[in-house]
Formats: structure tokens, sequence, C-alpha cells
């Protein structure tokens, strides 16, 4: 009974580290394939996976035509935007740690846009926080491409990734929310699959390199990353530590930074390093007092 219970007060933080490898297993497997190709493979698993997890508890399908529009948008915007803009940013060049640098201000760009969109209030110290988000990534994105790590096409896609990812939400919220989680979250992965697949006919090879360390990194993002941390927060969800889920957020650029040092020896100077103290700063403000 001790044991259950002290693995429940760890589930939020186990989260926070299982999402924060999601960058860092991007690195790791894209010496070996080419972005669309690594997704496409990986989401059509994933959907089909789900699919088969909905046929057997007989989930309930979207019942309309106009709700499929709906989840396929935040599909497309979600996934093959947001995934599809990191891994091609890591490909470029850019540190693991700055993309989930960048990716983790999606909780201030959210409550941005949902002022004018969902009409939701917006306090001063939130306001604060975006001041303080943005302005430590900038800090941290001029420095590396000052020192010549990324370039500036590679920051832009980061920065499109965090776009698609903070308007997939607001859609999410307003558009989606009655979806059940199984069948919604297959129609979404199957969008992306497919989106994926395309831009691989269009721009890549679409070989891989199948080694010891591509099938790991395939695996781990399929199967820990996409199913598992993914389970493990709609469970948080329903016992009611959303809230604690959401303030421990804004830890994941810094705790991806530690791991992409270990495993990639990624560094920050002393003004890239205050960059990502002045913006997981900025995001724990508006998580604090969202």
């Amino acid at each position: 009974m001790q044991a259950s219970r002290v693995w429940y007060a760890a589930m939020p933080g186990v989260l926070v580290v299982l999402w924060s490898t999601g960058f860092l297993g991007a690195k790791f497997g894209l010496p070996f394939a080419e972005p669309a190709t690594f997704l496409a493979y990986r989401c059509t698993l994933v959907a089909a996976i789900l699919v088969v997890v909905a046929m057997l508890t007989r989930a309930p399908w979207p019942k309309s035509a106009k709700a499929y529009l709906h989840l396929v948008v935040v599909g497309l915007l979600m996934q093959a935007v947001n995934l599809g803009c990191v891994f091609f940013a890591i490909s470029l060049g850019v540190d693991a740690s700055v993309t989930a640098l960048i990716n983790g201000l999606q909780p201030v760009l959210v409550a941005i846009i949902a002022v004018s969109v969902l009409g939701e209030r917006t306090s001063a110290r939130q306001w604060l926080g975006f001041a303080l988000g943005l302005g430590g990534v900038a800090m941290v994105v001029w420095r590396k491409l000052e020192l010549g790590v990324g370039t500036p096409l590679g920051m832009s896609l980061s920065v499109c990734a965090l776009l698609g990812l903070s308007i997939g939400v607001i859609y999410q919220k307003k558009f989606c929310e009655e979806m059940d989680l199984r069948t919604g979250t297959a129609v979404q992965t199957a969008a992306a699959a497919a989106a994926m697949w395309a831009v691989s006919a269009w721009l890549e090879t679409g070989v891989i390199d199948w080694t010891g360390e591509f099938i790991f990194a395939f695996v781990w993002l399929t199967f820990v990353l996409s199913l598992g941390a993914i389970i493990l927060l709609l469970y948080l969800i329903r016992r009611g530590q959303a809230a604690r889920v959401s303030s421990l957020f804004f830890l994941v650029p810094p705790v991806a930074a530690i791991f992409a040092y270990f495993m990639f020896n990624e560094t920050f100077g002393p003004v890239a390093l205050i960059g990502m103290i002045v913006s997981v700063i900025g995001v724990a403000l508006v998580n604090r007092f969202s």
C-alpha cells in the first residue's frame, strides 16, 4: 500500500521526465531516418494500435463528417505541424534542448491566444510570464545562432512547431472536447500519418537505416512516449491531478537540457543559461496562475 502511494505521488514527475525525452528520442533516431519518414512510420503504428484498442473496447466513433474534420485539423496542427517541425528543426542542427525550450512556451502562448479566442482572462502575472518566457527564449536563440548552433530556418521551424501546438490546443478545446480519447486520438494520429507520408514522398527518399539505435528511438517514441506517457497523463487527469501536472510542465525544458548534456554534449553558455532560467520562470508564472 505504501509503495503504491509513493508511485502515485511520483507519477507527475515521471510524466515530465518522459515528456522531456521526446526531443532527445528525435535527435537519437534522426541520423538514421529522414524526419517525415520517421514520423510517418511512427504515426502509422500509433494510429493502428489505437484503432485496435478502440475496437476491442467498443469505443464510440465520431457521428458526423464535421466531427471528423475537426479531429483531422487538430491532428494536423498538434502532430503533423508540431512534431514535423520539431523533427526537421533538429535535423537542421537545432539543439534538442532548444527545441524543448521553444516548445515549452506553449502554455504561455495558449494563455495569450485564449484571451481573444475563448474569452478567457489573463492576469498581470501571466502577461509578465509571457514577456519573460519570450525574452528568455530570444536570448537562447540569439546566442545559439551566434555560435553557429542550428540555422535560422531550423529556429524558425521550432517556432512553427510552437504555433502548431498552441493553435491545436485551442482548437481542440473549442471544437473537440466531447471526443472519445481512444477514437479521437486515433483519427488525429492517422491524419498526421497521412500528412507525413505525403511530405516524405515529396521531399525525402523514404530510406531508413534500421540500426539498433534507430529501433530503440522508434520503439521509445512510439510506445513509451506516444502511448505510455499519454495514458499516464489521462490517468492523472482522471484522478484529479491535472493541475499538478500542469504546474510541473515548465520543468520539461531544463530536464531535457540535462539529458541532452549527458547524451549529446549540448551545452549552454552564460547568456543562453540565463535565457533558459528566465524563460522557465516565465512559463512557471503562467502555469502557476492560470
